[in-house]
C-alpha cells in the first residue's frame, strides 16, 4: 500500500475515533439538573473544544499526506521519465543504425542504375551513329544520282530547245508553203478561201445527208424485216385467239307493238301515261308513223334499258296507267341491276381476273348497256382484257397485270354520262378510290395517249386497244367526220415543198404522195415520208396506223402509229 493511501486512511479513522470519544464524554458528563422542571448541559464547550482540536490534527494529517503524496508522485514520475528518456535513446540509435544501413543500400542500388543506364545510353548512342552512318551514306549516294539525272536533264534540254528552233524553222516555212498553196489554189480554181469553205460545207452536208438517208433506209429495212415480222406474228396470234361480234346499232332502243291501237293506250288520256314514262325512266319515247314500232332514245343506256323493259310488260299485261307504270319501273330497274351483276360476274370469270372490288365488277356490268362508235365497250374491254394477256405472254411479261390493265382499261365510259370529264379521266379517279396498282392506273391513263407510256403494260394495252378498234368491223365513223379526217390527212401531206399531189386510199389507211422529182431527191423521200408521219402523230387522232407511201423513182415508205 501507497503512502498516500496510509495517510488517508489513518486520518479517516483518527477523526472517527475522536467523535466517538466526544460523544461518549458527552454522554458521561452530561449532568442533569432538575429544578422548577429546568434541565442545564453543562459540558457542551468541552464537547465543542474537542471537536475543535480534533479537526485542527485532521486538517494537519491531511496537509502532511498531501505533501507525502505529493512527493511520492514526483519521485514515481521522474523514475517513469527516466526509464522513458532511456527507452527513447536506445529506439534513436537503433533508427540511426537502420537508416545508415538503409542509406547504404540505398547508394549502392543507385550506382548499379546509373551503371545500367550507362550501358543503355552508351549502347543507344552506338546504334544512333551507325544509323546517322548509314542515312550519311544513303544521302551522299541520292546527291550523286541527283548531280547525274541533273546533267543528264540539261543535254535533253539543250536538244529540245534545238528541236523547238528546228520545229518553229519548219513551221515558219510551212506557213509560207500554205500561203503559196492557197494562192497557187485560188488561182486555179477562180474561187476565194471563204468560197471554198463554202463549198466544202455543201459537199459535206450533202454527203452527211446521202449516208443519213442511206443509213435511215437500212435501219427501216431491219425493222422490216425482223421488228415487223415478229410484231405481225405476235399480233395475228391474239387476234385468231379472240373472236369478237360485228357491230350492233345501240343507240336507240324499238321497242316492237302488237297493233297501232296500243300507241293510243300508251298515250294514254291527255298524255299521262307516256308523261309518267318519260318523267320516271328519263328517256324520251318517239311515237310518230312507224307501224307497229315505238322508239325509246336517251343518252343513258342504262335507263333505256329500264324503259323497253318496262314498256315490253306493260303491252304482255295489257294495264297500263300511272300505278301500274312506275310498278313495272321498279320491277325493271331490279331486273336491271341483277343483269349488271351477273355481266359483271360473267366477265371476271370469263377473263380469270380476281381480287378486283365489287363496285368495280358492277361497273363493269354497266358496260354491257353501253357503246362506242357501235361497239359494245363491255366486249371490247374483254377482247382488249384477252389480246393484252397474249401479247405479255409472247413478251414474257405479267399476263395477270396485263389482263386487268387490259379489262379495267375503259372504266371510266361506265359513268361518264353521269360525272363531267373523260373516261380516262374518271378511269383513273375510279381505279385510285378502290386502290389498284400502279401499273394499272398508269395504262388506263396512257391507253388513248394523254400520257407517255413508262411501262410495258401501258404499251401492250395501247396495243390492244387499237387491234379491238381498228379490225375490220368493229366500230363506225361517221361520215361527215371520216371525210374532214381524210381531207385533213392530204392537206398535211400537200404543205410539205416537192409534193405534187397525194391520195388518201383505203379508207385513209394510206396516204400515196407524189413528189416533183426535180424538187426532191431520191436520198430525200425517206426523210419526207418519216417527217409526214410525224406530222400525222402529232396532228391527227385516227384508230389503228396510217401507211405514209412516197412516190418518185424511188418509193419510201412509213407508218404513223
Amino acid at each position: 500500500m501507497s503512502l498516500l493511501k496510509f495517510y488517508t486512511l489513518f486520518d479517516s479513522h483518527l477523526f472517527l475515533f475522536l467523535c466517538i470519544s466526544a460523544l461518549l464524554y458527552t454522554a458521561d458528563m452530561q449532568i442533569q439538573l432538575t429544578k422548577g422542571g429546568i434541565s442545564i448541559y453543562l459540558p457542551i464547550y468541552g464537547f465543542i473544544l474537542i471537536i475543535v482540536f480534533a479537526l485542527l490534527i485532521a486538517a494537519a494529517a491531511a496537509f502532511v499526506a498531501f505533501k507525502a503524496g505529493i512527493n511520492y508522485r514526483r519521485k514515481i514520475a521522474e523514475q517513469k521519465i527516466g526509464g522513458a528518456e532511456e527507452e527513447a535513446r536506445q529506439i534513436v540509435a537503433a533508427a540511426v543504425k537502420q537508416a545508415e544501413a538503409k542509406k547504404r543500400e540505398t547508394i549502392l542500388e543507385a550506382r548499379e542504375e546509373i551503371h545500367k543506364s550507362r550501358n543503355e545510353l552508351e549502347r543507344e548512342i552506338k546504334d544512333r551513329r551507325n544509323e546517322m552512318t548509314k542515312q550519311e551514306r544513303r544521302l551522299q549516294q541520292r546527291e550523286e544520282s541527283l548531280e547525274r539525272k541533273h546533267d543528264a536533264v540539261e543535254k535533253k534540254e539543250e536538244q529540245l530547245t534545238k528541236k523547238l528552233k528546228d520545229a518553229e524553222t519548219r513551221y515558219a516555212e510551212i506557213q509560207n508553203l500554205h500561203k503559196i498553196e492557197l494562192e497557187t489554189l485560188e488561182r486555179i480554181s477562180g474561187l476565194t478561201v471563204e468560197e471554198a469553205k463554202a463549198y466544202l460545207i455543201q459537199t459535206i452536208e450533202d454527203e452527211a445527208r446521202h449516208a443519213a438517208a442511206v443509213k435511215l433506209r437500212e435501219i427501216d429495212q431491219d425493222l422490216r424485216e425482223n421488228a415487223q415480222k415478229k410484231a405481225c406474228e405476235y399480233i395475228s396470234q391474239a387476234i385468231q385467239k379472240c373472236a369478237a361480234d360485228q357491230v350492233s346499232e345501240v343507240a336507240i332502243s324499238v321497242v316492237p307493238l302488237p297493233n297501232d291501237e296500243m300507241k293510243g293506250r300508251i298515250i294514254g288520256r291527255e298524255g299521262r301515261n307516256i308523261r309518267t314514262l318519260e318523267s320516271m325512266t328519263g328517256v324520251d319515247l318517239i311515237i310518230d308513223d312507224t307501224p307497229e314500232a315505238i322508239t325509246l332514245s336517251c343518252f343513258d343506256p342504262i335507263r333505256r334499258e329500264i324503259a323497253r323493259l318496262t314498256l315490253e310488260k306493260l303491252i304482255v299485261d295489257g294495264r297500263i296507267h300511272p300505278a301500274r307504270i312506275e310498278e313495272m319501273i321498279e320491277k325493271s330497274r331490279r331486273e336491271v341491276d341483277e343483269v349488271i351483276k351477273s355481266e359483271g360476274e360473267r366477265v371476271i370469270f370469263e377473263t380469270g381476273v380476281q381480287g378486283i372490288h365489287n363496285e368495280l365488277i358492277k361497273l363493269l356490268g354497266r358496260m354491257h348497256y353501253r357503246t362506242s362508235y357501235g361497239q359494245n365497250v363491255l366486249q371490247h374491254s374483254i377482247e382488249v382484257s384477252h389480246i393484252s394477256g397474249l401479247l405479255a405472254a409472247e413478251l414474257g411479261l405479267d399476263v395477270t397485270l396485263a389482263k386487268r390493265a387490259g379489262l379495267l382499261h375503259d372504266i371510266g365510259k361506265a359513268v361518264d354520262h353521269e360525272i363531267e370529264g373523260s373516261h380516262v379521266q374518271i378511269g383513273v379517279e375510279l381505279a385510285r378510290k378502290y386502290k389498284e396498282s400502279r401499273d394499272v392506273i398508269h395504262a388506263i391513263e396512257a391507253h388513248h395517249g394523254d400520257v407517255e407510256a413508262q411501262t410495258a403494260i401501258a404499251c401492250i394495252v395501247q396495243a390492244a386497244d387499237a387491234i379491238s378498234a381498228a379490225r375490220p368491223g368493229a366500230r363506225r365513223e361517221n361520215l361527215e367526220a371520216y371525210i374532214k379526217r381524210l381531207e385533213k390527212l392530204e392537206e398535211l401531206a400537200n404543205a410539205f415543198p416537192g409534193v405534187e399531189k397525194s391520195y388518201a386510199i383505203q379508207a385513209g389507211r394510206e396516204i400515196r404522195i407524189i413528189v416533183n422529182p426535180e424538187a426532191v431527191s431520191d436520198d430525200s423521200i425517206t426523210l419526207l415520208a418519216h417527217d409526214l408521219a410525224k406530222k400525222i402523230e402529232e396532228e391527227l387522232e385516227y384508230p389503228g396506223q396510217i401507211k405514209v407511201s412516197v412516190v418518185r423513182e424511188s418509193r419510201a415508205v412509213d407508218y404513223a402509229k
